[in-house]
């Protein structure tokens, strides 16, 4: 069982299997013929620490040092809302492949796709 899946019952995910699920979702993006040119000279350790936080905090966990949400980690990227959408939608399958259950992989996307609108 993957490090997301060790501890569902607390209802939120170690940092170590939150970290993996992010790099693995950056990955997916960035190898999206779409996707990647938006990610050309973005600092993706900035990104990945900043989703780390939104993530954690829409599985459930503690907010850290979280001030705001996603919002700001996307936005600047220039997306559109579509592609926004097929972010999130790399989200949900990372988190499906990783066994998350059902509800969370909910609460990650509905995190993260509040954001699209902004």
């Amino acid at each position: 069982m993957s490090g997301l899946g060790a501890y569902p019952r607390q209802g939120w995910f170690d940092p170590a299997g939150v970290r993996d699920a992010v790099a693995r979702w950056l990955r997916a993006v960035a190898a999206d013929a779409e996707l990647a040119p938006y990610f050309i000279g973005v600092d993706r350790a900035r990104l990945g620490g900043h989703l780390a936080l939104t993530l954690t905090v829409a599985l459930g966990g503690p907010a850290g040092d979280l001030v705001r949400p996603a919002a700001g980690a996307w936005r600047g990227l220039g997306l559109t809302e579509a592609q926004h959408r097929r972010v999130v939608d790399y989200l949900a399958g990372v988190l499906q492949a990783l066994d998350v259950p059902p509800d969370a992989v909910v609460a990650a996307r509905r995190a993260f796709a509040d954001e699209a609108g902004s």
